[in-house]
């Protein structure tokens, strides 16, 4: 069999034109991949390299944001099959040396899932995409290469009062967005998804496949949260299912600034982390340039785990100055307000997410994000408001209200910490139509200016930020030679003291650092590191 693969990657070299290393590293993978496969069964079911025509369709079918598109390409993508195929690409990427990026879904905002500066492959999780839903049990195990889209739609297939507490985007892999934490419209009742993940299976650096007791405790904690992707490639979840009403209610009520756009987010800063656990009322911030003149619009969003008339009786209790009225409420499904947040239209059914479909074009993106103990003055939202609206590029702000159940949850039960004191999270992102500007650096500086902006209203020492969001600006990084002090400038902002932790358990599990890529957890091995 490898006489054949031999053949097939000389000719594939010669006519790529790579470097005679990469070539010869990339022969020797394939030599040690092919042994690893039953002779029945042909190596390129599950190995693309440039020459096959079905390699660039396959490296952006899950490339989200466009800003990577012409990125540095893999020498192969690996699109296993069997958690064997996942083991057998582990250990012989080790072994010629070769850098291994895990794609799920393709989200993430830098891209790192599927580029690199380096000589690599991509393990693209596609295939492993396999769902059991046990409503007995109030479980389900969930493969990596899933959508949160396909995750939904078998829930709620099999329960209209079951759900899980993970993110709106219909799209998004369940590995990365497990392994970053997860953030959703529950997580005030239900706290994070990284929260509710009960047991995973996970390929280590030396290709055994684990489970939670195999794995031990503390790999398990640092998986939950803290980038599953530097520990090892986690293949499938185990997930705790909770319970949603068979009736919920959502409401989006945008309001201007001469309809007191402020005044309402100020008081909002106090009741988003104090009304009911059951309800999630976010307030999102954009530009409207839709009537010729430019203005700003708050929109205030919500998901209430209820019907309307109780929603409308705690708003009135809680929040009467919003001025929500009956007509303003929608009352659906669970897994209907799941396509409501996500953006389909109205009038699409919820087999568009079995199918993956994308209800929002593909663009260039980039973004933040902070964490808020104290609420913004008037003057202090003035002056955001005025901001946005003499920024050329003006972000989008996300405002997520905490309170709840992330404020019960002690910020060492998980790699994530923003928990007790945050009032409410902020995230923000600027969006264009790249076409051919994939780089424009005009809408990374508005970011930053924000970001800049920001400074003195966020949480200090470190200023926080999320993993999901994750931002290379937020510190320096190597691909190659990072050790565990230079880590600290970034680590620290994702993780507080989490960080050390994570950074101990890598030299557990991983101290060659095999699993690495721009701000992945570095091994700490040596007390003299510290």
């Amino acid at each position: 069999m490898y006489t054949d693969v031999h053949k097939v990657f000389t000719f594939s070299c010669f006519l790529l034109l790579v470097s005679s290393c990469h070539c010869l590293t990339l022969e020797s993978f394939i030599s040690c991949f092919s042994s690893e496969f039953p002779s029945d069964e042909p190596i390129f079911s599950v190995l693309h390299d440039p020459r096959n025509a079905s390699y660039q369709p396959l490296l952006e079918s899950t490339i989200h944001n466009l800003r990577f598109l012409k990125s540095p390409k893999p020498l192969a993508i690996i699109t296993p099959f069997r958690y064997s195929h996942v083991q057998a690409a582990v250990v012989c990427c080790k072994q010629v040396r070769l850098q291994i990026r895990i794609r799920s879904g393709g989200h993430d905002y830098e891209g790192l899932s599927y580029r690199s500066e380096v000589p690599f492959i991509i393990l693209d999780l596609r295939n492993l995409r396999s769902i059991t839903v046990d409503i007995e049990d109030s479980s389900a195990w969930v493969e990596s290469g899933a959508t949160s889209g396909e995750l939904y739609y078998q829930i709620a297939m099999k329960s209209p009062i079951h759900a899980f507490p993970a993110g709106i985007y219909s799209t998004v892999g369940v590995g990365g967005h497990f392994s970053g934490g997860g953030f959703g419209t529950m997580l005030r009742k239900y706290g994070l998804a990284a929260d509710n993940i009960i047991d995973a299976y996970i390929v280590d650096a030396k290709g055994r496949l684990l489970n939670r007791e195999s794995m031990g405790k503390d790999l398990f904690w640092a998986i939950r949260g803290g980038g599953g992707a530097s520990f090892g490639v986690i293949v499938a979840w185990k997930i705790k299912l909770v319970h949603v009403p068979p009736v919920v209610t959502v409401f989006d009520l945008p309001k201007t600034f001469e309809e007191g756009a402020i005044d309402l987010i100020h008081k909002w800063q106090n009741v988003g982390p104090e009304v009911s656990e059951d309800l999630f009322l976010a307030v999102s911030v954009m530009a409207d340039a839709s009537g010729g003149n430019k203005t700003i619009m708050a929109g205030f969003t919500s998901l209430f785990l209820g019907t309307a008339d109780l929603l409308l009786k705690e708003m009135e209790e809680r929040f009467p100055e919003l001025g929500l009225r009956t007509e303003h409420c929608s009352e659906m499904s669970w897994i209907n307000a799941v396509m409501h947040f996500s953006g389909y239209p109205s009038g699409e059914t919820i087999s568009a997410l079995k199918n993956g479909e994308a209800p929002l074009p593909k663009n260039c993106v980039a973004t933040n994000s902070d964490f808020v103990q104290e609420p913004l003055s008037v003057s202090a939202l003035e002056k955001l408001w005025n901001f946005c609206l003499e920024e050329r590029n003006t972000p989008i702000i996300l405002m997520l209200p905490h309170g709840g159940m992330m404020s019960k949850i002690s910020e060492t039960e998980t790699p994530f910490p923003y928990r007790q004191g945050v009032i409410y999270s902020l995230i923000y992102e600027v969006v264009w139509d790249c076409q051919d500007d994939y780089f424009s650096e005009e809408y990374i500086s508005s970011l930053r200016r924000f970001h800049d902006h920001l400074t003195p209203h966020v949480l200090k020492h470190p200023r926080g930020t999320f993993l999901n969001t994750r931002n290379l600006d937020t510190g320096k990084h190597d691909n190659y030679d990072i050790t565990y002090s230079k880590a600290k400038e970034w680590g620290l902002k994702y993780f507080k003291k989490n960080f050390r932790r994570l950074a101990i358990i890598k030299g557990e599990v991983d101290a060659e650092n095999f699993f690495h890529f721009e701000q992945s957890i570095p091994p700490l091995v040596s007390i003299d590191e510290l």
